[in-house]
């Protein structure tokens, strides 16, 4: 059986400047990704796409040049298959693999004959810009052919080592499960061939080319803010704001964000560096650009005096970190429950009916939130894209997931971006800040007056990929008890209520607690997720009855 302090152990250096001898050869990860080929008969080396995207290393064998050219030339193909014949956005974050990925991806769409547009000056864009780009521009287009669609290379908050690249459709939001098994076993294809079918054109050759076109996604982007945040209420309210961007692809929209809106807002780190050496390790010891850990956002909570609010985000700014001066950084689902609220009685341009949307292992304040606000709650697995068609036809106001991520509508109750945008929800914590005299972690404690206070904990564990394919298939059967930590269950779910997809695990409820157990996506970890309204205590004893019911899925399954 695991325990918690097991599963979490902080590590010496969590939450302290990481030493040199921590920092990754940049050149010998680049010259990695050009000269090491992954061996296809080995799973850890082949394209695989999991929650988001495709990741890896080129220390590993896990992201190399071969990886991306072949998922390059299998979108090709599904972009034909699916008659989309607009422009693709590319864009890329700071890891020092993106820079090479972009390479290999221009070579390949441009081989391709394809409509591709990068930021000026190679530089770097968003995740969610890159949505923001492909809705607005599909908005423009009558019927199916001709529309847009977009790739964002990034591995989000990993190491440095890592890295990453996603496909995101017409729709604008992160690929379906379908879609990235089509572009995976294609790509794989391609490798096993020895990429001989590959359409390719000299970088140099292509950037020259009448199919690259460098695109400025920075000024539509930032005019466009006005019309989903109350841009003037900040800057009349004169806030103290503060930024790190940890380094990330938003480094280059603050700056215009400030000169155009006229905010007090103080860019505390405008460094890029691929080694990340200016971060503080995370909780493992390793550096991890997570701006929901209090670790790796050390730097700017030791700053949080100085401002009236603060954040930082991931290095592909689709997560949010809160800090505020009472508070220091704000849990995820405390920030989220808060949002919620203020958004829900502060946008009227929203339909009346608009839903609320939340990841199955999302707090539960956020249905008592929304029982308060007599709006309904729509609970869904786990990944952003499940929100996608609700955000795009407006019947969700608000998309979010407890890992830090989330997205809403524009004040007129229009779709902003299907992926999520921490950008936004930054400038959310300053418009809540402006407009009623009081920071998000006050409002989040009234919240707590009111519903209770919620105890919230996530355990990882390691996982076999047999264990992983247990969890997947946890049954509510197996749970034959009638209580969870002393409390009658009130559901056993191994379907999403909101939508009844498959949620790839079990989730457990009580009126006061519930736990949910799943695989991860990504890693080879199991994650328990456990909350309670009656305290520590009754916390911990979920978290056992939890531990106990999936060593019990293992041992019967003989793994």
């Amino acid at each position: 059986m695991i325990e918690k302090e097991d599963a979490m152990k902080i590590h010496d250096l969590a939450g302290k400047p990481v030493p040199r001898s921590m920092l990754v050869n940049i050149p010998r990860l680049v010259a990695a990704y050009y000269t090491y080929t992954p061996d296809i008969a080995d799973l850890g080396q082949r394209v695989s796409f999991g929650t988001s995207g495709h990741r890896g290393s080129s220390l590993k064998n896990s992201f190399n040049e071969a990886h991306i050219l072949a998922i390059c030339q299998a979108i090709c193909e599904f972009r034909r298959a699916q008659e989309t014949t607009g422009p693709l956005f590319i864009g890329m974050d700071t890891h020092a693999l993106s820079e090479p990925a972009l390479a290999s991806a221009i070579e390949v769409f441009a081989g391709n004959k394809l409509d591709l547009r990068v930021q000026a000056g190679y530089t770097y864009t968003p995740t969610p810009v890159i949505s923001h780009a492909i809705l607005t521009y599909n908005q423009k287009v009558r019927g199916s052919r001709g529309r847009a669609d977009g790739v964002v290379i990034t591995p989000s908050h990993n190491p440095p080592e890592d890295g990453g690249f996603k496909y995101n459709p017409p729709h604008g939001g992160p690929a379906d499960t379908a879609t990235t098994k089509i572009i995976e076993d294609r790509a794989n294809e391609f490798l096993a061939q020895g990429l001989k079918d590959v359409k390719r054109m000299d970088f140099a050759k292509a950037v020259r080319s009448e199919y690259v076109v460098q695109h400025d996604f920075v000024s539509p982007y930032v005019e466009d803010l006005g019309n989903v945040v109350d841009m003037q209420a900040i800057a009349s309210a004169g806030l103290r704001i503060g930024v790190d961007p940890l380094g990330g692809a938003a480094v280059g929209f603050w700056n215009p964000i400030i000169e155009r809106y006229g905010l007090n807002l103080e860019l505390v780190n405008d460094m890029v560096d691929p080694t990340f050496s200016f971060m503080t390790a995370d909780w493992d010891g390793k550096i991890r650009m997570d701006c929901s850990s209090p670790y790796a956002m050390a730097g700017l909570i030791h700053l949080q005096d100085r401002f009236d609010i603060a954040f930082g985000n991931d290095t592909d700014s689709d997560r949010h970190g809160i800090v505020t001066p009472g508070s220091g950084l704000m849990n995820p689902n405390h920030y989220l429950s808060a949002a919620i609220w203020y958004l829900f009685q502060n946008r009227p341009g929203w339909r009346q009916g608009a839903a609320i949307g939340k990841t199955l292992v999302s707090t539960s304040m956020i249905d008592r939130v929304g029982a308060a606000l007599g709006r309904k709650v729509s609970e869904v697995p786990v990944g952003f894209k499940w929100f996608v068609d609700g955000l795009i036809d407006g019947s969700y106001g608000f998309g979010g997931e407890e890992s830090a991520g989330a997205s809403f509508l524009r004040n007129n109750g229009t779709v902003w971006t299907t992926d999520k945008d921490g950008i936004i929800m930054d400038l959310l914590a300053c418009e809540i800040t402006a407009k009623t005299g009081s920071d998000p972690a006050h409002h989040y404690r009234q919240l707590e007056d009111r519903f209770g206070r919620a105890c919230y904990t996530r355990i990882d564990a390691p996982a076999s990929a047999a264990q992983k394919e247990i969890l997947k298939k946890l049954s509510p059967d197996m749970i034959t008890t009638a209580e969870l930590a002393g409390e009658t269950i009130t559901a056993r779910l191994t379907r999403a209520p909101g939508n009844d997809a498959d949620i790839g695990g079990l989730k457990v409820i009580s009126k006061n607690g519930w736990f949910a157990a799943r695989p991860s996506g990504t890693e080879d970890i199991y994650k328990i997720y456990a909350e309670s309204f009656l305290g520590e205590d009754h916390l911990q004893k979920i978290l056992e009855e939890a531990v106990a019911i999936v060593d019990g899925a293992f041992s019967a399954a003989g793994v």
